[in-house]
């Protein structure tokens, strides 16, 4: 008599928070929508996206928030300074706002070295004026030992929206193509090769960046850009798959077509992890009408920054299979690109 192997599904009903709550994935929007949404429920915060887009007397302005506790605070091409200030400029800029100011908020545990913090705020600091945004409100609360892992620091932007862009991802319209600045996955794995024990190669970096300079260059050559996201938590395939439930389009991308560093791609298969679901730092994805997408690589390509010279299409907008993201793989073969369920890399941002 044949055995019959059972797949048991994952758990999600929970009484406590997971570390999966955090992962950017299907409990992160579970919890969301659980927990935070029947609560705090406004116009403004139903629309989901990073940036908040407030409607004053005196003009349209973006607002976001963002808390960072990666572990550990410096690692390869950055340290949870430059996360925080690059993190919170780049949410303003995919919501087409030009990033203005920046509030952060420190805690920090009793003992921390006041040499690590010094070099952690000088690195906040050079990160908001490379961005061109000032620091101009802040808090700092110091906790007893073992009550915070070391310093979390929350930031908060504020930007003034762009009157010729109008980005969203319930706008998708099939035909649009996708875009991506750049390499997957180099932020996520760095943090890894920072850790004790998780050494997979000295050459790997974070991408963090800011990315408000390409992305008004783009603005100012295609005001009629669709969609903006940074794929941070959950990586690409999360940024795709709320796309997909927020239009009710079909998005159809090319596994060939997505450039992964080898050295990245080599330590995602010793984890068993998809550079799919890997956090970046220092990455856009766009969707832009077909017209204009020769024009957006074109731009992105060729900014003084180098921050998009590895852009590149990667797939579309479809009718077909709407809500769900469809990748072809390099055997010419299809599998849908699920939400990622929970944590792969914890502390990644």
């Amino acid at each position: 008599m044949p055995t019959a192997f059972n797949c048991p599904l994952p758990v999600t009903k929970h009484e406590t928070v997971q570390m999966a709550h955090g992962a950017g994935g299907r409990l992160s929007r579970e919890l969301t929508e659980r927990i935070f949404m029947p609560r705090l429920q406004n116009p403004v915060l139903a629309a989901l996206d990073d940036q908040a887009k407030l409607h004053l007397d005196s003009g349209d302005i973006a607002f976001t928030t963002d808390t960072f506790v990666v572990t550990p605070f410096f690692f390869p091409g950055g340290t949870i300074g430059d996360l925080a200030v690059n993190g919170t400029v780049n949410d303003l800029a995919v919501g087409g706002a030009i990033p203005r100011y920046l509030g952060a908020g420190f805690v920090i545990e009793e003992g921390f070295s006041l040499k690590d913090l010094e070099t952690i705020v000088q690195s906040i600091a050079s990160s908001a004026e490379k961005a061109g945004v000032q620091i101009v409100a802040g808090d700092t609360k110091v906790v007893q030992n073992g009550q915070c892992d070391g310093i979390f620091i929350n930031t908060s932007g504020i930007g003034t929206l762009r009157p010729d862009a109008a980005v969203s991802c319930a706008g998708l319209a099939a035909g649009d193509v996708v875009i991506l600045s750049g390499t997957l996955g180099d932020h996520g794995m760095a943090v890894m090769t920072a850790r004790e024990g998780l050494s997979f190669s000295a050459g790997i970096v974070s991408d963090t960046a800011a990315l408000n300079g390409l992305i008004a260059a783009v603005l100012d050559e295609v005001p009629g850009v669709r969609a903006m996201r940074d794929p941070t938590r959950g990586g690409l395939a999360a940024t795709l798959n709320e796309w997909a439930e927020a239009s009710g389009k079909g998005i159809a991308i090319d596994e060939a077509a997505i450039p992964v560093r080898d050295d990245v791609r080599g330590a995602c298969e010793l984890l068993g992890i998809d550079p799919l679901n890997v956090a970046n730092e220092g990455k856009v994805v766009l969707a832009v009408p077909r017209a204009h997408a020769d024009a957006v690589l074109r731009t992105m390509r060729e900014h003084a920054d180098g921050s998009g010279r590895e852009a590149v299409a990667i797939g579309e907008v479809v009718e077909d299979h709407p809500g769900t993201v469809v990748m072809r793989n390099v055997l010419g073969s299809r599998r849908i690109v699920e939400m990622p369920l929970g944590e792969q890399l914890p502390r990644i941002c």
